[in-house]
C-alpha cells in the first residue's frame, strides 16, 4: 500500500482535488491522525482492483454538486471498521449506487479495512483509531469530528454505533439513524441484559431505525423495546455481477485444480466463531466418506483461520479474502452457510443470484431468503449430521441442485434488487434530514437540489 500525505491547508482545496484526479489507480481519501496527533489526509492507493476484474462495472466517482443538485445531502456512516463482511459490502453498494443528490462519508471508529476497495475512488474515509474499552475522551473527540464533517444525517451501525449516537447528541445533531445488521459471539442472540438496557435508553436520540430482516424487527420491538419508527430493508444484489456462467465455471475450476465433474461446496464469510465453520467441516467429512471426489472451498479470512485449518480434513481449500467472489461462486455446486445467527446474509443472496442451491441454518433472517424445498434446505444450527445429509442429497442428485438454483435466481431477480435497497435507504435519510432542519442538527435550513427533501413516503413502522 502506498500512502501520501497532503498539507492540512490542502485537505479540501483545489490542489488536493487535482492531485487526486491525476492518480492512475482507484483512490480513497483516508483521513486520520498522525502519531503526533495532527490531522492527515492520506489517499489510499489500492493495487489494480480485482473488484473490476471479477465482473463489477467501473468504479463510479463520488457525487459532486451540479446545477440540478447544488447542495448534496451528506450522510456520515459510523461503524467500528470497514473490514470484510456483509455490513461493509452493503454500505459500499449503497454508496456506489447513490442518487445524484447524496454525498457519503465513512467514519471508522478504529481503522478502515479491506472493504474500502469496494468504495468509489475519492470517497472520504475517516479513521479515529479508538483505544480499547469505553473512553469519555474518545466520545468527545468523536463529537468534534462529527461537527467538523457537518452531516445532515448520521447513520450508526450495530453495537459499536452507540458511541456515534452519544457523540451526535453531544454535537447537537438531530438527524440520527441507527441500523442493526447482526450480532457477534460476544452477544450472539442480542440478549445481553446490559446491552439491552443501553440500547433502550439511547433510542431517545434516534430519529429512525433500520434493520435487514423481519426477525430483527421482532428483536428490536420485543426484546430491546424500541418505540421509534423501524424500517426493514432487505439487502440487494447486482444480478449482472452474480450470475451463472458455464465458461467461467470451467475456467475457475481449472485454475483451482478442481475436476469438472467434482462436487464442490463453498462458503463465503469472515472466519469468526459466530459463523460456526467447525460444523461445516464435520458435515463435509461425512460427505467425503461417500463422495471422496468432493471439495469444499472456504472463502474469507479472520481470527479462526489457524484453528479451522487444523480441524480441516482432505479436500478443503482455504482461499482467504478474495476480490473475485462472483467468479468463485460460479465454480460451486452448492452454497453452505452454517452460522449460529445472522441478521441477513448477503452471501446467501449472492449464491442464489449465481444459480446455486443453498444449505443454511434456520437462524435470523435466513428463513426469509431461502424457500425450503424450492431454493434450498434449512436446518438447525450446530447439526453436522443434518448438514451432511443435505450436502449428500445435492451431491447424489445434480438435477435437483440445478432446479433449486434456477428457482433461487428467479427469486432474487424479482425481490432483492439493488435499486430497491438504495431507494429505501435514501428515503430514510431524507426523513432524517427533514427532522434535523431548523432544529440545531445537520447544516441548518438548506436546499439539497430540490429532490432530496421532496420525498413524503412514511417510514415502514412495525
Amino acid at each position: 500500500m502506498v500512502t501520501r500525505a497532503f498539507p492540512k491547508e490542502e485537505q479540501y482545496g483545489v490542489t488536493a482535488q487535482l492531485r487526486r484526479s491525476a492518480l492512475s489507480v482507484p483512490t480513497n481519501i483516508v483521513e486520520g491522525y498522525s502519531r503526533k496527533g495532527s490531522r492527515e489526509l492520506l489517499p489510499r492507493l489500492h493495487a489494480p482492483p480485482t473488484f473490476e476484474q471479477a465482473g463489477f462495472p467501473p468504479y463510479p466517482r463520488p457525487n459532486v454538486p451540479t446545477p440540478e443538485h447544488p447542495r448534496l445531502l451528506r450522510v456520515v456512516h459510523v461503524l467500528y471498521s470497514f473490514g470484510t463482511g456483509g455490513l461493509e459490502k452493503g454500505i459500499a453498494t449503497v454508496i456506489r449506487n447513490a442518487s445524484p443528490g447524496f454525498e457519503h462519508v465513512v467514519l471508522c471508529l478504529a481503522t478502515s479495512g479491506p472493504s474500502a476497495r469496494l468504495l468509489p475512488p475519492g470517497t472520504r474515509v475517516v479513521e479515529l483509531h479508538k483505544p480499547a474499552g469505553n473512553s469519555p475522551p474518545f466520545l468527545w473527540r468523536l463529537s468534534r469530528e462529527l461537527k467538523r464533517l457537518q452531516p445532515d444525517v448520521v447513520h450508526t451501525r450495530n453495537w459499536s454505533g452507540i458511541d456515534g449516537m452519544i457523540a451526535a447528541r453531544l454535537a447537537g445533531i438531530r438527524g440520527v439513524v441507527h441500523g442493526e445488521h447482526g450480532w457477534g459471539m460476544e452477544d450472539p442472540d442480542g440478549l445481553n441484559p446490559r446491552r439491552l438496557r443501553v440500547r433502550r435508553f439511547v433510542q431517545r436520540w434516534v430519529r429512525e431505525y433500520t434493520c435487514v430482516s423481519q426477525a430483527m424487527v421482532g428483536w428490536l420491538r420485543e426484546d430491546v423495546g424500541i418505540r421509534r419508527p423501524i424500517t426493514q430493508i432487505y439487502n440487494g444484489v447486482d444480478t449482472d455481477q452474480y450470475r451463472p456462467d458455464p465458461l467461467a465455471r470451467a475456467r475457475v475450476r481449472c485454475e483451482l485444480g478442481l475436476a469438472e465433474d467434482a462436487f464442490v461446496a463453498g462458503v463465503v464469510g469472515r472466519l469468526d466463531p459466530i459463523k460456526d465453520h467447525p460444523t461445516l467441516l464435520a458435515a463435509f467429512g461425512r460427505l467425503r466418506a461417500e463422495h471422496p471426489e468432493a471439495r469444499l472451498l472456504i472463502i474469507g479470512d479472520g481470527p479462526e483461520r489457524a484453528r479451522l485449518e487444523a480441524l480441516a480434513g482432505d479436500g478443503v481449500l482455504f482461499l482467504g479474502d478474495r476480490g473475485d467472489v462472483p467468479e468463485l461462486m460460479r465454480a460451486l455446486d452448492v452454497f453452505v452457510l452454517p452460522s449460529r445467527n445472522e441478521g441477513i446474509s448477503n452471501t446467501i443472496l449472492e449464491a442464489m443470484a449465481s444459480g446455486l442451491p443453498v444449505v443454511a441454518t434456520r437462524v435470523g433472517g435466513n428463513a426469509e431468503l431461502v424457500a425450503e424445498g424450492n431454493t434450498g434446505v434449512l436446518l438447525e444450527a450446530g447439526d453436522p449430521i443434518a448438514m451432511g445429509g443435505a450436502l449428500r442429497r445435492y451431491a447424489s442428485d445434480p438435477p435437483l441442485g440445478r432446479a433449486d438454483g434456477t428457482a433461487g435466481r428467479g427469486l432474487v431477480v424479482t425481490r432483492f434488487r439493488t435499486a430497491d435497497m438504495v431507494t429505501a435507504y435514501e428515503g430514510v435519510w431524507r426523513r432524517g434530514a427533514r427532522c434535523a432542519v431548523g432544529r440545531g442538527g445537520g447544516r441548518g435550513t438548506r436546499d439539497w437540489g430540490g429532490e432530496a427533501l421532496s420525498s413524503d413516503e412514511p417510514p415502514v413502522v412495525r
